[in-house]
């Protein structure tokens, strides 16, 4: 499936047809270069199934949880792109959110090798750097 967003004021539609094709599916991996959009993409999702907190990039922290309202789901946001091996998602306890039924998000998956569950959908976010349109593509 691919979504086009054109401009900015598309992401909240963009978010809520990914959110529609999403399924009983727990565990999306978010690929694309710096800056191509993938937290803000993130953001609107989460802010879509009702996260009441803005949902910024985990880059320090590594992981952030939110809350779905009303529903009370736990979503995970992670930034593996400052980790410098898969060890560090192992310390950091990830293989235990993957598999915890939770949706996962996760950004920069390259990271962490092996340890992205084989069940991860792939989500690529490519940029025409004319236009600044943006797409997202996934199965």
């Amino acid at each position: 499936m691919q979504i086009a967003i054109n401009n900015a004021s598309e992401i909240a539609r963009a978010a809520k047809e990914f959110i529609d094709a999403m399924g009983g599916r727990k565990i999306f991996a978010f690929y694309g270069e710096m800056g191509v959009g993938k937290t803000t993409f993130i953001s609107e999702v989460c802010r879509q199934l009702g996260v009441d907190e803005t949902a910024n990039s985990p880059s320090f922290s590594i992981a952030n949880e939110y809350r779905a309202e009303p529903s009370g789901e736990r979503i995970y946001h992670f930034d593996f792109y400052r980790l410098e091996s898969p060890q560090e998602a192992l310390d950091l306890g990830a293989e235990d959110y993957f598999y915890s039924g939770d949706l996962c998000l996760i950004e920069w998956p390259e990271m962490i090798g092996d340890l992205l569950p084989e069940d991860a959908v792939r989500v690529e976010i490519t940029a025409d750097h004319e236009t600044g349109a943006r797409t997202v593509s996934f199965d």
